[in-house]
């Protein structure tokens, strides 16, 4: 039972993570010069893989509140993608790019994130089969 109610809150974190996401990084993909300017020196593919990688969140929370056993995976899946753009991240640091530290701690906060999610899921949700208690 305990395990279903920290299904229930990760649900709603990802969904409010997910469509902070989904808003603040279509405001600077999408809007006004002002909106672009006032991130700094974004880098343009950690950008859309975030903005992107919010609607992933907003839908892997609307599963984690229905209990799908897909979002095993998906946790998974969004943890190894957010590790391996921050490795892109630290590519195009060492190489000498601009970059906002803001942007390097936000990563490693959306890892954090769905890393702990991941193993929360893993742990809480019955095998392939078997029915949640």
């Amino acid at each position: 039972m305990q395990e279903l109610r920290r299904l229930k809150v990760l649900a709603l974190i990802a969904v409010v993570f997910g469509a902070m996401t989904i808003f603040s990084g279509g405001r600077v993909l999408f809007g006004d010069e002002q909106a672009r300017a006032a991130v700094g020196n974004a880098v343009p593919f950690v950008l859309w893989f975030n903005f992107l990688a919010g609607f992933a969140y907003v839908a892997t929370g609307v599963g984690l509140w229905k209990h799908c056993h897909w979002t095993k995976a998906a946790s998974i899946a969004i943890a190894a993608c957010t590790a391996l753009i921050g490795v892109a991240l630290v590519v195009v640091v060492i190489q000498g790019s601009a970059y906002e530290m803001r942007t390097a701690v936000a990563m490693v906060l959306r890892l954090s994130i769905w890393t702990v999610t991941a193993v929360i899921v893993r742990n809480a949700l019955p095998a392939s089969g078997q029915k949640a208690a």
